[in-house]
């Protein structure tokens, strides 16, 4: 992939370590070496977000007096993530003391005369859109994009002036797509809110608002229709740890194999009859399938062995509203335990009153997910926009600016 090859001729042609000095970050150090070191706030690959610089994520490490030239971060130097995303790109902005560690490769332009070093952060976004970052790395194992290789990434310059013109024009423009990006996610998120409020006053009220009442007994539920039962979950539905596939087991066929990340691929065997219910055990605890048809629940998975006759997507209405997470055992691999699942106090309405909720849940969600559907695709949209404007300002494609 020669990427200069379609840059404007008049535009310097080098690569990055020409004309910018990199950096790996610091690795991290946890302790003192002498009584000289200083504690100091430090960034990492997670701080260099989508939107560009997240300080949300403090955390700080020893530095020595020898190394505080050396990694602390100036106004304008251009962060790239090392792993994770490789290549990902934000620009530092601020005034405060900040140090980098060595997930985190610095750009900083030797030749200011010569480069703007908002063109150049604008640049590795384009160098990261373009799959050179992809192409560049080893993706066989985790991607790395090291200080080796962001040296030699190609570089194109334009004049000085115009690359001010090109970092405020794209200044300008993203900014207003972010805001409507922005914009989109926020009404995604109350969409999600609405569905997850729905499903909520759904199966713990009922349908009808003027259905007599009756306390539960259980704090977070309130009063609840009089007819209703309430008892513990595993009194209504039974949760069966899911069977494990070897490597040398798997056979592809038509069934699905649900691990709880979701689908993992596709076996000759159907273990269970759909329709089913299906909560992740780890790995993606407390996450929820619902499936229609026979499947094959993975060993990462808790399923509804028996459903005892009731509806089996109420079922998994029901489960949404139940925070299952919270019966995690283990910090560090928390894991969704069915023996602390089923004492659980839940109501229940009669089966034929459960298919009614269901019927009226599936139609409010069909309106929404098309909403959904719509603003997700306006939100890709938006976005793919955005790289092919940087694109094009980057590569001098946009006469204006050149």
């Amino acid at each position: 992939m020669n990427l200069l090859d379609a840059m404007p001729k008049e535009w310097l042609k080098a690569s990055v370590g020409k004309y910018c000095d990199v950096q790996l970050g610091k690795m991290l150090q946890n302790d003192p070496s002498s009584d000289r070191d200083e504690l100091k706030p430090y960034l990492r690959a997670i701080n260099i977000g989508k939107g560009g610089l997240d300080l949300s994520h403090k955390l700080s490490m020893w530095i020595r007096p020898q190394e505080i030239d050396r990694f602390r971060l100036e106004r304008a130097d251009i962060l790239i993530s090392e792993g994770g995303d490789a290549g990902r790109a934000a620009i530092f902005a601020e005034d405060g003391e900040y140090y980098f560690q060595n997930a985190i490769n610095r750009v900083r332009p030797n030749y200011h005369a010569r480069i703007k070093p908002e063109f150049i952060y604008y640049w590795f976004i384009f160098l990261k859109i373009s799959g050179y970052v992809e192409m560049i790395c080893n993706v066989a194992t985790i991607p790395h994009f090291t200080a080796e290789k962001v040296k030699a990434a190609p570089l194109a310059l334009p004049p000085i002036d115009t690359q001010k013109r090109i970092a405020c024009f794209l200044d300008e423009k993203t900014a207003r797509i972010d805001g409507l990006i922005e914009k989109k996610r926020a009404l995604l998120d109350r969409l999600a809110e609405k569905r997850q409020a729905l499903i909520t006053r759904a199966v713990t009220k009922g349908l009808n608002p003027d259905a007599p009442m009756k306390p539960s007994g259980i704090e977070w539920l309130g009063d609840i229709p009089a007819h209703w039962d309430c008892c513990g979950l595993g009194q209504k539905i039974k949760l069966q740890r899911g069977v494990d596939i070897t490597r040398d087991e798997r056979v592809e066929g038509p069934f699905p194999v649900i691990s709880s990340g979701g689908i993992d691929y596709f076996h000759d065997t159907a273990l269970c009859n759909g329709p089913g219910v299906i909560v992740g055990r780890k790995g993606s605890a407390g996450k929820l399938h619902y499936v229609e048809n026979d499947f094959w629940p993975h060993d990462t998975t808790l399923y509804v062995r028996e459903f005892r006759g009731n509806h089996p997507k109420f079922t998994w209405y029901m489960l949404n509203i139940l925070d299952l997470t919270s019966f995690d055992t283990g910090s560090s691999n928390p894991t969704v335990n069915r023996n602390r699942v089923h004492p659980m106090r839940t109501a229940w309405p009669p089966p034929c009153e459960q298919a009614d909720i269901v019927a009226r849940l599936d139609d409010e969600f069909e309106a929404i997910a098309t909403l959904d559907a719509e603003v997700a695709k306006s939100v890709r949209y938006l976005q793919e926009y955005r790289s092919a404007l940087i694109t094009a300002a980057v590569t001098g494609k946009i006469a204006e600016l050149r």
